[in-house]
């Protein structure tokens, strides 16, 4: 794996719908991005060979889930206004674990290059 911010700009600019939180963040926030979304699906998946795509994949989801307004959301803000501009409220509150945001497309990315299939479903425990 040997991510980088060339190739992350232009896979995201090619392959990701919503690319403007993204391309808003500096050069130092999307190093960050990229660390964090590697380390993740890494650590997530430790027996699979992670292709740099996957990381690229995951990393647009990870510079919308912390853009400048959803980061409220990550600390567990319900809602706050800017007086006499706008108002914002979210519906689901508190930090996620970076896993659980791990798309079904950076999935299927990983699953392209490996023999052993990858899945998002967890053990759970339950009581009888």
């Amino acid at each position: 794996m040997a991510v980088n911010l060339t190739d992350a700009d232009a896979y995201i600019g090619t392959n990701v719908i919503v690319t403007e939180d993204w391309e808003e963040a500096d050069e130092a926030k999307k190093l960050r991005i990229l660390n964090v979304a590697a380390t993740t699906l890494t650590r997530r998946f430790p027996s699979a060979t992670i292709p740099d795509v996957a990381v690229y994949d995951f990393a647009a989801v990870l510079a919308t889930a912390f853009n400048d307004t959803n980061k409220y959301a990550q600390q567990g803000i319900s809602s706050y206004s800017v007086s006499g501009v706008a108002t914002f409220g979210f519906a689901n509150t508190g930090a996620k674990d970076l896993a659980d945001m791990i798309p079904k497309s950076t999935v299927a990315l990983i699953n392209e290059v490996n023999e052993v299939k990858v899945s998002l479903s967890r053990a759970k425990w339950t009581v009888l």
